[in-house]
């Protein structure tokens, strides 16, 4: 990646349009450039973003019921049924019965969504790794407030439920 010149400081008076401004472009062009470079990998197997999006809970939460990633991915019981339907259908997403409720759908990577996955985040990785290794630990440690603190109190429970099932 090549080096970009010196962000300058944030302003003491960072609340400032200006500078409020300059963080949702910066949002606006950091979350874009993410997303191409998953681009190459959704290319090579025909899918789309929200099929990245899908895959990639699924997988950080193996049995994660259906309603947990509606809630999760906010968007309709239509818009993720076809994406789902898509993703089984190709063998990547399987579904099994709840354990407690029968009528629960708790969704699974396979293999091979398990592999399409780490070859998305694998390309995603780089790019943030960059950026991190850039930027110093005690700034990785600010982004990641800002971006907690830019969310409401459930999604910030939806946040840290995922960092706890990764520490299980």
């Amino acid at each position: 990646m090549a080096s970009s010149p010196q962000s300058p400081a944030a302003s003491p008076l960072f609340l400032r349009e200006e500078e409020i401004r300059r963080g949702i472009e910066l949002l606006h062009f950091g979350h874009a450039a993410l997303a191409r470079a998953a681009d190459a990998v959704l290319a090579q197997h025909d899918l789309g973003r929200a099929h990245q999006r899908a895959l990639y809970f699924i997988g950080r939460q193996p049995d994660m019921s259906v309603s947990a990633l509606l809630q999760l991915l906010a968007v309709t019981k239509q818009s993720l049924g076809r994406v789902l339907d898509d993703l089984t259908a190709r063998g990547l997403v399987q579904t099994s019965p709840g354990t407690r409720d029968r009528r629960q759908r708790l969704l699974r990577l396979t293999a091979a969504g398990e592999a399409i996955e780490a070859a998305l985040f694998v390309a995603m990785r780089e790019r943030m790794a960059a950026g991190y290794s850039a930027a110093g630990q005690g700034s990785v440690t600010g982004f990641w407030r800002v971006l907690e603190n830019l969310l409401d109190a459930e999604d910030q429970r939806m946040v840290a439920a995922l960092q706890i099932s990764q520490r299980r």
